[in-house]
C-alpha cells in the first residue's frame, strides 16, 4: 500500500476527480453491467425531469436515492440497466421559446408557422440533453409507445370527449394541473360585488342576490346556484323599496344604509323584530317578509344581466340547486359562469343548463373576450380596468348591491408569473373514475417508504379521483393519435407508426405536429365522406411521464420478453408532490392497461428547503448553490447529508452547508484516520525490516484469542446484516446512523484500545493480526458503504486493494458482502469454499458493558479533574451479575486498565457494600395500566426494602394491590454508599441505574512516577507530530534535565523506562551521549509535568 497523507491535507473534491478519471479508464459503468449480464434484472423507472434549468438539491436528493438503490442491487449481483430520461415536451420548452421570441399571443405562432417553432422547441432541447443511452420524449420510438397506450385505452372504453373547467395560464397559454396551480399563490386586492337578478313573476318583484369576486365572468353567467338545504330569506330594503333574496344566515352581508354618527342604529327591541335580529338582520334598514326553502326556489327564472347568451333563453337563466353551495361566505347564491368554474360547470351540466358538448367559452386561448362579450370584445380578462369597466356596466343597469375590495391569496402561474383564470376547454377524458376501486387495490400491492404515503396520502388521493383531460392546445408535444371526419362520425385511432403509414400512404420520420398534421386519412366509408383530419392538440406531459415503463423501451414494438418478465417495475423514488404527479399517472395507466400497479416499490421524499424554512429562491439567493458545496466538501459528503436527514422520510429539510462540512468532520476523517493509521503501521513492518504487510485469512483470524479481534469482526458482520436488511425494506435513512456509531466504535475502540498491538509492542504475529483484522474491517466497511459514498470508498479501497491478489479493479464490480462471511474483494462468480457466521452478539454485549464501565469512570476523572494520563489505584465495579462482572476482569481487564489508567480492577457483586438500592415506579408504562391505582402501587413501590428489591432483580417480578409488576415497571436506582471516613475527593462513584462504578482517587509516589512518564511520552509524541515526522521515520530522542542539581526527574526515567520504550519504540538517552554531528529536528522545555 501506498503512504498517505493527514487528513487535513485529503482533499475530498480533488480526490472525486481522480476517481471519476479511473473509471473513465475502466469503463466502470459499462463493465458492471456486463458481468451482471444474465442474472436478475432490478428494474428502476427514472421519471423524466424537465430538460430545463439547472440541477438543484431536489434533484440530486432524488439522484442520490436512485443511485444508491441502483448501486445495492448491482453489488447484490442484479443486473441494473439504468436508463435516465427527460421530459423534452410541453410549457417549460414553450415558455422559453416564447420568451425568447417575444411571443405573446398563440396567433403569433400559427403566424411564425408551427414548423418554425417546433424545430425551434427542438433545438433549446437537444443543447440542453446530451444523455448517452437515456430516453428522451420526443424520440420517435417513445412517441409511438405513448400512441399505443392511448389507443389501448380507447379499445378498452376508457375514453370519451367532454369540457373541463381546469387552471389555465394565459402568459404559457396552456391548462396546468391542480397541483401546478397550487405551486405560486399572491396575496391580490380585488373587488367583490354583489349583483342582483331579478326574479320573473315575483309578487314582490324580488331579486335573487349573488356575490363574486370574478366580476369579468358576469358576462358569461348562465344560472344562479342554491343548495336545497338551507333556508332564504326574503328581505325589503326600507331606503329604496328593493326586496332581496338570501341565504337566512348571510343577511348580515347585506349592505347597511341607515346609519347615525357613522354607526349601525340599533334594532328595536319589540317583540315583531326578535327573528330577524337573532339571524343577523339590521332591522333599521331591512323588513323580514318570509323565510323560503332553498328547494323552493330550484326553478324560478331571472332576467339576465346580459344578452350575450339570449339564444340560450329556453334552458338556461334559472334557478338551480347543487351542495357546492354553502353559507359560511358570500349570499348563498352562487352566480354560474359554467365555462369559468368547475362546479358550476357540472351543475348546470347536471341541470340541463348544457347538453353534452354545448358550451360556448367566450375567452379565447390568450385570455381575451372574444366577440361573443361585444362590448368587451378584445380585451385582457385580467388587465387592470376590466373589472372596473364590467361593474359600471352592471351598475348602470341598475342590478350592483354594492361592491367591495378584498385581500386575499390568488393562483399564478409558477412560470410565465401571471395571474390564473378557471377556463373550461375541449377535452379527451380517461375514465379514471370508472376503474378507482382497481386503483386502490394495486395501491395496495406496492410497499411505501415511508408507510404513511402509500396508506394515507396516495390512498386519500386514488379514493378521491376524477376523470383525467389528457389534451393539451400546446404545439410542441407528442400529438393525440386522433383522425376524426369533418362530420365527427368516423374517428380512427393509430396506434403506431406504421397504421399511419398504410392508412395514409405517407412515409413518417417524424410524429411531431409539423410533420403529421396534414396528413390525411381516406374515409373507410368511402370517397363522398372526404377524409380525416387529426385534431390539434398534444397530450399532456404528465400522459407521457406515466406511459415511461412502455414508451422508454419502446413497448410492444420492441423488448417484449424484457418487458414482460420485469413489469411492474422495482422500485420508483421521487418527491412527495409526486403522489399527485409522477407516480399518480404511472398507477393509472397500469391500472388500466394491465390491472397492475406499475412498480412495487417507492421512495417518497421531501422538500429541500432554505436554511430559513423558505422555498429555495434563486432570486432572493437564500441557498448556496449545489456545485458551491462539492467543489468545497465533495459529491459524497453532500450525498451522505441528505441521505441522514429527515428529508427521505418524506418530511422536509431546512439545507445547511454546515451540515455538510460536519460529515466530513465526524464521519470522513474519522473514517480516514483509521485507514491512514493501518497504512502506516503496515509500512513500518518494512521500514523495520520485516516482510511486507500482507492480510491473513479471515477464517484464520476468527481463531485470534483477542476479544476485541472478536468484537470487531462481529460488529463488521452486525454492519453487512444490519445495511443489507435496511437496504432490502429501502430504509436508506437508518443506515447512515448505523455507520457513523460503528465509525466511532472502529476508531475509538478498536483503533484506541489496540494502539500496542497495531503499532508491534506486542510482538509481529500479534501486531499482524491486529492490523489483518483492521484491514478486513475497513475493506468490508467500504464495500458496504460503497454505495453511499461512492467516491471515498474507491479512494480507501484503490489502496487497500495493492495488498490482495485477487482484488476486483473497482470497489463497485465487488460483491456486497454476505452475512455469512463470504469476502467482499473477489469477483461476482467467485464462491468461496468456506463459510462462517462472525456475528457474536455475546462478544458485542461484552465489549458494550466495558464501554460503559469506562464512560462513567470518565465521567468520574472529570468531575475531579483527573486526566486520563494520572494513574489511579484501583476501580470497583460493583454488579450483581457475576456474567457481567467477569466481562469487565476477564479479558477485557487489561484493555480497562490501560484505557483507564488504573493499577487494579476489583469486582464486587454484593450491591449492598458499596450502595444503597432505592426503587420507583415507571410511571410512562404504568400510569396507563393502573389507572386509579397508581397512586396507591406508586407508594408500595417506592416503600420497597433493600432485601425486597433485591429479590425482585433476581426474581424479575413482584405482586402490589393485585398487579403483576416486572422489570419493566420498575426501575432500580443504585445510590453510592461511601466508606467511613473518606471524603468524595479520596473515592467517589458513578452509576447508570444499573451499574456502579467506584474510583479510588488518592495517589502516592509510584503513581505520581507513572504519571510523570505519560506526560513524558504525550509530550513528545506532541513534538514528533509538530517536526511532522511520521511513526515509520527512525529517530532519536534526547533528554536533559534544566535543573542540574534535581536528578529525580532522571530517575522517574530510569525507572520507567520500559513503559516509555513499549510507547515510543525506543529509550531515552541524556542529551550528554549525544554524537556531535547530530541533527535537532526539534526540541522542547517541559515546566511542572509532576
Amino acid at each position: 500500500m501506498d503512504e498517505v497523507c493527514e487528513g487535513k491535507d485529503f482533499s475530498f473534491p480533488a480526490e472525486e476527480q481522480r476517481v471519476l478519471r479511473l473509471w473513465d479508464e475502466l469503463d466502470a459503468f459499462r463493465d458492471q453491467l456486463r458481468r451482471t449480464a444474465g442474472g436478475e434484472e432490478f428494474v428502476f423507472y427514472d421519471g423524466p425531469p424537465f430538460a430545463t434549468g439547472l440541477p438543484h438539491y431536489g434533484h440530486l436528493l432524488t439522484g442520490t436515492i436512485k443511485d444508491v438503490v441502483a448501486r445495492h442491487h448491482s453489488m447484490r449481483g442484479r443486473h441494473v440497466a439504468r436508463r435516465f430520461g427527460w421530459d423534452c415536451h410541453g410549457v417549460p420548452v414553450e415558455h422559453e421559446i416564447d420568451k425568447a421570441l417575444g411571443i405573446t399571443r398563440r396567433a403569433q405562432v400559427l403566424e411564425m408557422g408551427i414548423s418554425k417553432y417546433n424545430e425551434a422547441c427542438r433545438g433549446i432541447v437537444t443543447k440542453w440533453v446530451d444523455f448517452e443511452n437515456g430516453y428522451r420524449t420526443m424520440d420517435i420510438k417513445f412517441m409511438e409507445s405513448v400512441w399505443w397506450v392511448f389507443a389501448q385505452l380507447w379499445d378498452k372504453d376508457l375514453v370519451y370527449k367532454g369540457f373541463k373547467v381546469v387552471p389555465y395560464s394565459t402568459g404559457c397559454k396552456t391548462a396546468l394541473s391542480n397541483f401546478e396551480a397550487g405551486m405560486a399563490y399572491q396575496n391580490v386586492l380585488d373587488t367583490a360585488v354583489m349583483v342582483s337578478f331579478p326574479v320573473i313573476g315575483d309578487v314582490d318583484n324580488a331579486a335573487l342576490v349573488a356575490w363574486t369576486t370574478t366580476p369579468w365572468t358576469l358576462p358569461s353567467n348562465l344560472a344562479l346556484c342554491v343548495n336545497a338545504n338551507l333556508v332564504y330569506a326574503k328581505v325589503k330594503d326600507k331606503s329604496n323599496g328593493s326586496v332581496y333574496i338570501v341565504a337566512e344566515t348571510r343577511l348580515d352581508q347585506l349592505p347597511v344604509k341607515v346609519k347615525v354618527t357613522g354607526k349601525t342604529k340599533s334594532a328595536p327591541s319589540n317583540g315583531s323584530t326578535d327573528g330577524a335580529t337573532k339571524i343577523g338582520l339590521d332591522t333599521e334598514s331591512y323588513e323580514l317578509l318570509e323565510n323560503i326553502p332553498g328547494s323552493s326556489l330550484v326553478g324560478l327564472r331571472y332576467t339576465p344581466l346580459f344578452d350575450y347568451f339570449s339564444e340560450l333563453q329556453d334552458n338556461a337563466f334559472r334557478v338551480i340547486a347543487d351542495d357546492f353551495v354553502t353559507d359560511d361566505s358570500g349570499t348563498g347564491i352562487v352566480h354560474c359562469a359554467p365555462a369559468f368554474g368547475e362546479d358550476d360547470y357540472h351543475a348546470c351540466l347536471a341541470s340541463g343548463i348544457l347538453e353534452g358538448t354545448d358550451l360556448v367559452v367566450p375567452v379565447d386561448d390568450d385570455g381575451f373576450f372574444t366577440d361573443k362579450i361585444s362590448e368587451f370584445n378584445g380585451r385582457y380578462v385580467k388587465e387592470v380596468d376590466i373589472d372596473k369597466d364590467i361593474i359600471n356596466a352592471v351598475k348602470e343597469k341598475g342590478r350592483l348591491v354594492s361592491k367591495e375590495s378584498i385581500k386575499h391569496p390568488y393562483p399564478y402561474c409558477w412560470r410565465s408569473e401571471t395571474p390564473l383564470i378557471y377556463r373550461a376547454v375541449p377535452s379527451w377524458f380517461i375514465r379514471v373514475e370508472m376503474i378507482r376501486n382497481q386503483l386502490l387495490e394495486c395501491n395496495k400491492e406496492t410497499y411505501g417508504v415511508p408507510d404513511y404515503i402509500k396508506e394515507k396520502r396516495f390512498h386519500n388521493w386514488l379514493e378521491g379521483a376524477r376523470d383525467w383531460a389528457v389534451n393539451r392546445t400546446r404545439f410542441w408535444g407528442t400529438p393525440l393519435p386522433l383522425w376524426i371526419s369533418q362530420d365527427g362520425e368516423e374517428i380512427i385511432v393509430m396506434d403506431s407508426v406504421d397504421k399511419l403509414e398504410k392508412l395514409s400512404g405517407v412515409k413518417i420520420s417524424d410524429l411531431h405536429r409539423h410533420h403529421i398534421d396534414d396528413i390525411t386519412v381516406p374515409s373507410q366509408r368511402g370517397p363522398e365522406y372526404g377524409v380525416l383530419r387529426r385534431i390539434d392538440d398534444v397530450f399532456d406531459c404528465w400522459f407521457e411521464s406515466g406511459s415511461m415503463p412502455y414508451a422508454y423501451i419502446h413497448y410492444p414494438f420492441e423488448n417484449w420478453e424484457l418487458f414482460e418478465k420485469n413489469f411492474p417495475g422495482d422500485f420508483v423514488a421521487e418527491g412527495l408532490d409526486q403522489t399527485r404527479g409522477w407516480f399518480y399517472t404511472l398507477m393509472v395507466l397500469s391500472t388500466a392497461l394491465f390491472g397492475k400497479p406499475a412498480f412495487k416499490n417507492l421512495i417518497c421524499n421531501g422538500l429541500v428547503l432554505a436554511e430559513d424554512g423558505k422555498k429555495m429562491s434563486k432570486s432572493k439567493k437564500n441557498y448556496p448553490s449545489p456545485m458551491e458545496v462539492i467543489d468545497k466538501y465533495g459529491a459524497d459528503a453532500l450525498r451522505f447529508y441528505v441521505i441522514n436527514s429527515p428529508v427521505v422520510r418524506a418530511e422536509s429539510l431546512r439545507f445547511n452547508k454546515n451540515g455538510v462540512h460536519g460529515v466530513v468532520k465526524d464521519v470522513f476523517l474519522p473514517w480516514y484516520n483509521a485507514y491512514r493509521f493501518l497504512v502506516q503501521n503496515a509500512k513500518r513492518l518494512e521500514v523495520e525490516g520485516l516482510a511486507a504487510f500482507s492480510p491473513i485469512d479471515q477464517a484464520i483470524l476468527l481463531r485470534s484469542p483477542n476479544v476485541l479481534d472478536h468484537w470487531i469482526q462481529s460488529a463488521t458482520e452486525s454492519l453487512v446484516s444490519f445495511v443489507r436488511q435496511e437496504m432490502d425494506a429501502y430504509r436508506l435513512y437508518t443506515v447512515v446512523p448505523y455507520l457513523v456509531k460503528y465509525i466511532d466504535n472502529l476508531t475509538n475502540i478498536y483503533v484506541c484500545f489496540n494502539h500496542k498491538r497495531l503499532k508491534g509492542r506486542t510482538g509481529e504475529d500479534d501486531c499482524r493480526v491486529s492490523l489483518s483484522t483492521l484491514y478486513h474491517a475497513l475493506v468490508t466497511t467500504c464495500v458496504s458503504m460503497a454505495l453511499f459514498t461512492p467516491f471515498f470508498t474507491e479512494v480507501l479501497y484503490q489502496n487497500l486493494r495493492k495488498v490482495s491478489s485477487k482484488a476486483e479493479e473497482s470497489i463497485h464490480f465487488c460483491n456486497f458482502p454476505s452475512t455469512i462471511g463470504q469476502s467482499s474483494l473477489y469477483h461476482y462468480n467467485v464462491q468461496l469454499t468456506w463459510t462462517y457466521n462472525q456475528i457474536d452478539e455475546r462478544v458485542e454485549q461484552s465489549v458494550n458493558r466495558m464501554m460503559t464501565i469506562v464512560y462513567l469512570a470518565r465521567n468520574i476523572r472529570e468531575r475531579h479533574n483527573r486526566p486520563l494520563k494520572t494513574p489511579l489505584r484501583e476501580m470497583i465495579v460493583v454488579h450483581p451479575d457475576n456474567d457481567f462482572l467477569e466481562d469487565i476482569t476477564g479479558k477485557l481487564k487489561e484493555y480497562v486498565m490501560e484505557e483507564m489508567h488504573v493499577k487494579m480492577v476489583t469486582p464486587c457483586s454484593d450491591p449492598l457494600m458499596y450502595s444503597s438500592l432505592r426503587a420507583e415506579p415507571n410511571f410512562s408504562v404504568l400510569g396507563k395500566r393502573l389507572g386509579r391505582d397508581m397512586g396507591k402501587v406508586s407508594n408500595q413501590v417506592k416503600k420497597m426494602t433493600q432485601d425486597q428489591i433485591l429479590a425482585f432483580e433476581g426474581s424479575g417480578e413482584i405482586l402490589f394491590s393485585g398487579h403483576h409488576l416486572t422489570l419493566e415497571d420498575i426501575k432500580i436506582v443504585r445510590e453510592f454508599k461511601r466508606p467511613a471516613n473518606v471524603s468524595d475527593k479520596e473515592i467517589d462513584a458513578a452509576g447508570d441505574g444499573n451499574v456502579l462504578v467506584i474510583l479510588d482517587l488518592r495517589v502516592d509516589q509510584s503513581l505520581l512516577e507513572t504519571g510523570v512518564a505519560r506526560e513524558v511520552v504525550n509530550r513528545i509524541q506532541k513534538l514528533k507530530k509538530t517536526a511532522q515526522l511520521r511513526p515509520t521515520d527512525l529517530v532519536d530522542i534526547y533528554y536533559s534535565s534544566q535543573d542540574s542539581g534535581d536528578s529525580s526527574l532522571e530517575k522517574i526515567l530510569q525507572l520507567q523506562d520500559q513503559y516509555i520504550r513499549d510507547a515510543l519504540g525506543s529509550s531515552l538517552t541524556s542529551k550528554a551521549e549525544a554524537q556531535a554531528d547530530m541533527l535537532s529536528l526539534n526540541q522542547h522545555i517541559l515546566h511542572d509535568i509532576s
